[in-house]
């Protein structure tokens, strides 16, 4: 009985690293996830990512190590903030991230400018 629980629990844990650690799926522009709209804050988070946050949405974006890839968070503020963003995401889930909240962002367009793209 013992023997079969721990299996069991060993088998769980296995489960959920699997998850947790695997990496975010890199897709093309035609599978991702889109949502549009007005940029209310940005900031600082995790080590180098920037947050995006958006009016009438309870979900945070993220650029993951932006301001490792060139990206400057002020630059961002001035342009950004009050102004029409869509972002392009990947459909993924995690057990960190079990109600969905955070999206890790693919690409970040404003107006006719690409500010940020890793999609294939």
């Amino acid at each position: 009985m013992i023997k079969g629980a721990l299996i069991a629990f060993s088998l769980i844990f296995l489960i959920t690293a699997v998850l947790i650690f695997r990496p975010v799926p890199i897709v093309a522009e035609f599978e991702a996830l889109t949502e549009s709209g007005i940029v209310t804050d940005i900031y600082e988070a995790g080590v180098n990512d920037i947050v995006f946050l958006l009016k009438d949405n309870g979900r945070r974006f993220y650029i993951n190590r932006g301001l490792e890839n060139g990206l400057e968070l002020n630059s961002l503020k001035e342009k950004l903030i009050g102004n029409k963003v869509v972002f392009k995401y990947p459909k993924y889930w995690t057990p960190l991230d079990w109600n969905d909240e955070i999206k890790h962002l693919s690409k970040v367009e404003f107006k006719d400018e690409v500010i940020f793209n890793e999609l294939k």
